[in-house]
């Protein structure tokens, strides 16, 4: 079972969706056109004049990584799609870039001071990483409300508690105290590893802080890094792996990591961004929220299987759920690319300039139509011809720009080809 196709008339209104057999009638007979590749679109030839139209709900499951959409229609699931970002590459690059202002202000070149104090965030900002999640799914949902009839948006608004995650006994006041209430924090990690060395178990001598996991390699001081050894044990450490260093003693490394609290970045992010999505989506369209608890037993209830695009289905209020797919469109954020103009090898030295964008009007990743090759990927050329490479095949043939049409144009996604059907390519 594949993804209904949405299908809009001459004056690019939205009509219901169709299932794919009917699509292939359509194209087949000439009475409809390929509008756009991803999500899978086709056009009518002919306006439509008032239409019998039965509206959909656009669900949404919000997660750190991945975020599941799912429309309903009737209590039918006719569509999915799994959107995969890319927060931790922009703080990857972030960081990179920081990295190298500080080397430029450290040689000896005349450069500006760094500012301080000078500059003030806006109420309610958020860090790249997790702006870019409130973004993204904000760009998916107007781009939906362009192909299909949609009344509602349904989204999860969960709320993890991360300290109950971390203490499940806690209660009351408790929350207000942290674990290290009353406690120095030398005389905490003393209590939490029974007064002896955390690698060889000594009692009764002078113990050190330790870093579980090094500072030299990225790790911090919050108290779940950190333990108790001795001096001799913490001279052997070093700064190696804590995986390096006990790679002998596989009991021990597995009671330490037990033992430590592991961060929750994951769910910090989706508290951080719960509210500011809901504001920006309310700005869309009406919007209807439920919990995390309830997506739980309405999948649970149902007996579905647990992935993202099936539990948005399962957000809300909801009595039963058909499954008229069972292959969502997986999307993966890529972004537009860099601003270099020209890039280098591991030495910083330049080894290819790139040409200016974009191309005669092209990109390369443009999804184009050729009259005799059907449907394929563009690779435009500054002289000469231009790339084409079919759907489906290896290697790239030549073509000219007057004899190729866009039907996708590059957009900073990724998608999964095995979603769509092979009789499309070439319609």
């Amino acid at each position: 079972m594949q993804n209904y196709v949405f299908v809009i008339d001459t004056k690019n209104q939205p009509l219901n969706p169709i299932s794919p057999k009917k699509a292939r009638r359509l194209l087949d007979k000439g009475k409809a056109a390929v509008f756009r590749m991803y999500p899978f679109t086709i056009i009518l030839k002919t306006a439509i004049d008032n239409p019998t139209i039965s509206p959909c709900q656009i669900k949404i499951d919000p997660g750190s990584k991945v975020t599941g959409f799912a429309l309903v229609q009737n209590n039918q699931v006719i569509w999915g799609m799994e959107l995969e970002h890319r927060g931790g590459l922009i703080k990857k690059k972030l960081e990179s870039r920081k990295a190298v202002r500080h080397r430029r202000r450290n040689r000896n070149t005349r450069y500006r001071k760094p500012r301080f104090l000078n500059r003030r965030r806006k109420e309610g900002w958020l860090a790249p990483s997790l702006e870019h999640r409130v973004l993204t799914i904000e760009t998916w949902v107007k781009r939906l409300i362009k192909f299909c009839p949609i009344n509602q948006v349904w989204v999860e608004r969960v709320k993890f508690d991360t300290q109950k995650m971390q203490n499940p006994e806690i209660n009351g006041v408790e929350y207000q105290q942290g674990e290290l209430a009353g406690y120095e924090v030398k005389e905490y990690l003393l209590e939490k590893w029974g007064r002896e060395c955390t690698y060889c178990g000594k009692q009764s001598v002078p113990l050190q802080i330790e870093h579980i996991h090094p500072k030299s390699l990225g790790g911090s001081n919050r108290v779940s890094n950190l333990c108790l050894a001795c001096e001799k044990c913490n001279q052997r450490k070093g700064n190696k792996p804590i995986e390096e260093f006990l790679k002998k003693k596989p009991n021990l490394l597995q009671k330490i990591k037990t033992k430590t609290k592991q961060p929750l970045p994951d769910a910090a992010a989706v508290n951080t961004t719960r509210n500011k999505l809901v504001k920006v989506l309310r700005s869309i369209k009406f919007v209807v929220t439920g919990t995390g608890a309830q997506t739980k037993y309405n999948r649970t209830r149902l007996g579905l299987p647990k992935q993202h695009w099936i539990d948005a289905a399962c957000v809300g209020n909801i009595e039963t759920l058909v499954l008229k797919t069972s292959q969502p469109l997986l999307v993966t954020c890529k972004g537009q690319g860099g601003r270099q103009k020209a890039a280098l090898n591991k030495y910083g030295y330049p080894i290819r300039h790139n040409p200016l964008k974009p191309i005669k009007g092209w990109l390369t990743g443009d999804i184009a139509k050729h009259q005799k090759l059907g449907i394929g990927k563009v690779t435009p050329r500054s002289k000469g011809s231009f790339g084409f490479t079919p759907l489906g095949m290896k290697g790239y043939k030549s073509c000219f720009p007057q004899d190729i049409s866009a039907i996708h144009r590059k957009d900073g996604y990724t998608y999964s080809f095995c979603q769509h059907m092979p009789e499309f390519t070439g319609k």
